[in-house]
C-alpha cells in the first residue's frame, strides 16, 4: 500500500474514538449508532476491474458482478496493521521508490540481489555496489521488468523459462531420443541403487586402483561400492562417441580453437590434458585435479568443465521437454503416469563455485560461446548489459606501475570481488542471467556469496533448499579458498543435497526415485580443481564425495621441490618437532618455537628476523606472546592498514624493530617485497610451495655485505609430509621423515 492511501486511512482513523476503534476491531463494522444517514439516495459503488490487454472492451458489465467494498472493511484492514505501521514505514518507502523506478522504466532490482545486499551485515565492513539494471536490448521478447514479491520466485518470466510449460522443438532436439544403452548421462541418472548398497557404504572399505595416464600422470581410482571399474586413456577420441548434445559438436571446436593452434598434426578437438579430463568427467566419476594453475592450464581446464556442465544441462532439459511433448500427445495430466521421472526436487542442477567475479564472467562467456558458436543466428541473452557492468572491470583502475609476479597477475585479474551469486537459466536458444535460484539451471557463486544466503542455525532468513538437487558440483581454484575462508566451503558441503523444507511447487510424479529417497549425494558428481595438494582439500574430496560411479584423484608427486628456485646462497635448517597426534600439532609447534627456536634469536646480534606464519590463529597467538614478553617486534597481517604496513616495513628495514611477524595471507594478497631481512624463520611450511622460494629470495633485496650471516630455519612435523615434499622433493622428504635425526641442513646458491 502506498503512502497516500495509508495517509488517508490514518486521517480516517483519527476521527474515531477509542471505543469506536475497539468495536470496529472486534466486530468488523462500526456501531449502528454512529451510522450517518443521509436523506439523499446514494448510488451503489461499483468497482471496475483494471483494464488489460487480455480483456476485451466489449465485455458488458452484466457479465461480471463486481463485489462492493465497504469503507468499514478498509478500516478493518488498516486496524489490523496499525501496530506494525511504524515498523513497516522504512520498508514501504523502499517499495515506493522501487515502484517509481518501475514506472520510469529505468531500473529493475532483482530480489535475489537485494538479499545479497542485505546480507552484507555478515561482512561488517564490506559494502556491495547497488544493482541497478539499465535498459537492455538483449532481453527475450515478451519479457517485462517487475519486482518479484517474494525471494526466489519468478512469476513474470516463469512461462518463458519454465521446464514444465515448454516442449521440445524438433530442430533443437539434439540426440533425443537419447540411447540409454550408450549415453553416459542416461546411464548415470537411470542407475538404480539398492538399499543394501547404501547401508553397506558405512562399513565397506574403500577399494583403490592406480593407473598411469600419459598426461595426467598417476591416477588413483577409488570407490566404496563393491564394484570398482577403471579404464585407460584412448589415443584418439571421436566427438560423436562422447554423446555431446547439439549444438556442442559444432561449437566446441571453434570455442576451443585457441588451445589447438599450437598442436602439430592433430585433428582432435581437445588438447591432451582436456581429452583425459573430459573422459573422466563424461564417465560421471568424481575428479580431483590438484595441478590447475592460473598461469599455465587454468583456461584449458575452465573450457572443458564448462563444456561438461552445459552438456549436462542441455541433456537434462531436453529429457524434461521431450517428456512434456510425449505427455501432451498422450493427454496425460499431472500424476497420471509414473514413467516420466526426469528431474529433482528443485530445478538447479549445476553449482559452479569460483573465487572472483572475473571467473564467473569468463564462465558465462564460455556458456554463450558454446551455445552460439560462430553461427549467424545469435542466441537470446537477457540482462547481459547489467551482467557485464557488475562483473566486468575497468582496465584503467589498475595502477600501471604495479609490478607483481606472473602468477599473481594471472590470479588477480579483472574484478576480484569475492561476494557474489547469480542464477543462470538455459532453455533451448536462450540464456537468462540473474534468474531466481529456483528457476535456474546453473548457479555460479563464491563461497562467501553462498554462505550469506545459507546462513547459520537459528537465523530466521536462511535458505538452502536450492542445493537439494545439485547433480554436478564444480569447485574451481580450491586453493584460493584456503586464503579466503575455508569454513565457507565446509559449510556448503554440509548443506548440499539435503531434503528441502518446502516443496517449491514440484510435481512429485516427475521426481526421480533416488531423489525422493534422499540419495542425491550418491548421484552427485564433484569436480575439484586446485593448484596444490593440501590436507584440507583432500579431506573434502574423501569425506563429502560419495558418488556411486567412484572417484578419480590425480596423485602425481613433485620430484624436485621449490627449494631449487632459491637463488641466494643460504643455509636452510629444517628442524623436526614431535607431535603425538594431529590435534596436538598446534600446541607442539608453539612450545617448540618458544622454548627451542626463539631463545636463539633474542640476542640483539640476530636482528632483522622475519617470522613467516601461514595460519592467522598462530599469528595472533605469537603476537600476544611477543607483547607479553615485551619483545621488540612489529607485525603485518591482511587486516593491517596501509599506514601500519609502511610503518612496520620502515622500522624493520632500519633495525628499530628486531622481529617482524608476517602472515601468509598478506603475502598472498599483496606480494610486497620485505627489505632488510637477515634471518628467516618459517613457523610452518607455506601452503603454496613457490612462496618458500619467493620469501627466501627477498634476502637479496638489500645486500650490504651481510650475506655470510644470513640464516633460514624451518619447522615441520610428520603431518606436514605433503608440504615438505613440495618444498624439498618427495625423495628428500621421505628421508627426512624416516631419519632419526631431527635437524637437516640444505645449502642453496653454491657456486
Amino acid at each position: 500500500m502506498g503512502k497516500r492511501g495509508r495517509r488517508s486511512q490514518s486521517q480516517l482513523l483519527s476521527t474515531l474514538t477509542k471505543k469506536q476503534k475497539k468495536h470496529l476491531r472486534d466486530f468488523g463494522e462500526e456501531h449502528p449508532f454512529y451510522d450517518k444517514v443521509s436523506r439523499k439516495e446514494t448510488k451503489p459503488q461499483i468497482c471496475q476491474p483494471p483494464e488489460s490487454s487480455d480483456t476485451s472492451s466489449s465485455e458488458s458489465e452484466a457479465e461480471s458482478e463486481p463485489e462492493q467494498v465497504s469503507g468499514y472493511h478498509k478500516l478493518l484492514a488498516t486496524l489490523k496493521n496499525v501496530s506494525e505501521e511504524d515498523e513497516e514505514e522504512e520498508e514501504d518507502s523502499v517499495v515506493d521508490e522501487a515502484e517509481m523506478n518501475d514506472e520510469d522504466g529505468d531500473t529493475d532490482v532483482s530480489v535475489e540481489e537485494e538479499t545479497a545486499a542485505k546480507s552484507t551485515a555478515l561482512q561488517g565492513n564490506r559494502i556491495l555496489p547497488a544493482n541497478p539494471e539499465g535498459k537492455d536490448g538483449d532481453e527475450p521478447p515478451g519479457t517485462s521488468r517487475q519486482e518479484y514479491p517474494e525471494e526466489f520466485t519468478d512469476g513474470k518470466h516463469e512461462s518463458l523459462f519454465s521446464l514444465e510449460t515448454n516442449f521440445l522443438e524438433e530442430e533443437s532436439g539434439g540426440n533425443c531420443p537419447l540411447k540409454a544403452s550408450q549415453d553416459p548421462f542416461l546411464q548415470h541418472v537411470n542407475k538404480e541403487l539398492k538399499e543394501k548398497e547404501i547401508q553397506a557404504i558405512a562399513t565397506n572399505p574403500k577399494v583403490t586402483h592406480q593407473l598411469k595416464w600419459p598426461t595426467l600422470g598417476q591416477l588413483v581410482f577409488s570407490s566404496k561400492f563393491q564394484k570398482l571399474e577403471t579404464f585407460k586413456s584412448p589415443k584418439d577420441v571421436d566427438l560423436k562417441s562422447l554423446h555431446l548434445q547439439k549444438p556442442l559438436e559444432t561449437t566446441w571446436p571453434k570455442t576451443n580453437s585457441q588451445f589447438l593452434s599450437g598442436l602439430h598434426k592433430s585433428s582432435s578437438p581437445f588438447t591432451p590434458l582436456q581429452k583425459e579430463l573430459f573422459l573422466i568427467m563424461n564417465s560421471y566419476r568424481d575428479l580431483f585435479y590438484p595441478e590447475r594453475t592460473a598461469l599455465k592450464n587454468g583456461e584449458e581446464v575452465r573450457h572443458v568443465y564448462c563444456l561438461h556442465a552445459i552438456n549436462h544441462v542441455l541433456k537434462a532439459n531436453a529429457q524434461v521437454l521431450g517428456n512434456n511433448s510425449r505427455r501432451r500427445s498422450q493427454k496425460l495430466g499431472a500424476g497420471d503416469d509414473d514413467d516420466f521421472r526426469d528431474q529433482g526436487l528443485t530445478r538447479p542442477k549445476v553449482l559452479i563455485v569460483v573465487p572472483f567475479r572475473e571467473a564467473a564472467l569468463r564462465v558465462v562467456q564460455l556458456f554463450i560461446s558454446l551455445l552460439e558458436g560462430d553461427s549467424k543466428k545469435k542466441i537470446i541473452v537477457s540482462n547481459k548489459k547489467r551482467f557485464n557492468g557488475e562483473y566486468g572491470s575497468d582496465p584503467e583502475e589498475r595502477p600501471p606501475n604495479l609490478k607483481r609476479p606472473e602468477d599473481y597477475e594471472a590470479v588477480f585479474v579483472g574484478n576480484i570481488d569475492d561476494h557474489f551469486r547469480i542464477g543462470v537459466a538455459i532453455l533451448q536458444r536462450s540464456i537468462r542471467l540473474y534468474a531466481p535460484f529456483y528457476s535456474s539451471d546453473i548457479l555460479i557463486a563464491s563461497p562467501l556469496g553462498l554462505r550469506t544466503i545459507i546462513g547459520a542455525e537459528g537465523e530466521k532468513k536462511r535458505d538452502f533448499d536450492f542445493l537439494s538437487s545439485i547433480e554436478l558440483l564444480i569447485i574451481d581454484q580450491a586453493d584460493i579458498y584456503l586464503m579466503q575462508n575455508w569454513e565457507h566451503v565446509l559449510h556448503l558441503m554440509n548443506h548440499i543435497n539435503l531434503l528441502p523444507l518446502d516443496s517449491h511447487g514440484v510435481d512429485f510424479s516427475r521426481v526421480r526415485m533416488w531423489s525422493l529417497n534422499n540419495w542425491s549425494k550418491f548421484y552427485r558428481q564433484t569436480l575439484l580443481f586446485g593448484a596444490l595438494q593440501d590436507a584440507q582439500i583432500n579431506s573434502v574430496f574423501s569425506k563429502h564425495c560419495v558418488n556411486a560411479q567412484g572417484q578419480v584423484a590425480v596423485r602425481s608427486v613433485p620430484m624436485t621441490g621449490s627449494i631449487s628456485h632459491v637463488l641466494v646462497q643460504l643455509p636452510h635448517v629444517f628442524q623436526r618437532m614431535e607431535a603425538e597426534s594431529l590435534a596436538s600439532v598446534i600446541d607442539a609447534r608453539f612450545n617448540f618455537f618458544v622454548n627451542k627456536i626463539l631463545p636463539q634469536y633474542r640476542d640483539a646480534v640476530m636482528s632483522h628476523t622475519l617470522i613467516y606464519v601461514p595460519s592467522y590463529f598462530d599469528f595472533v597467538r605469537l603476537r600476544n606472546y611477543f607483547k607479553k614478553e615485551d619483545l621488540n617486534f612489529t607485525h603485518i597481517c591482511e587486516y593491517t592498514p596501509k599506514s601500519g604496513i609502511s610503518r612496520a616495513r620502515h622500522f624493520f628495514l632500519q633495525g628499530e624493530k628486531q622481529f617482524l611477524l608476517l602472515t601468509e595471507r598478506f603475502h598472498f594478497y599483496k606480494r610486497y617485497t620485505i627489505k632488510g631481512i637477515r634471518n628467516l624463520i618459517f613457523y610452518e611450511l607455506p601452503t603454496y610451495p613457490h612462496f618458500y622460494s619467493e620469501v627466501c629470495n627477498m634476502l637479496r633485496a638489500t645486500t650490504r655485505g651481510e650475506e655470510a650471516a644470513w640464516t633460514c630455519t624451518v619447522l615441520y612435523a610428520k603431518y606436514d609430509a605433503q608440504r615438505l615434499a613440495a618444498v624439498v622433493g618427495v625423495e628428500r622428504a621421505a628421508q627426512m621423515l624416516q631419519s632419526r635425526k631431527n635437524v637437516h641442513l640444505f645449502i642453496t646458491g653454491e657456486r
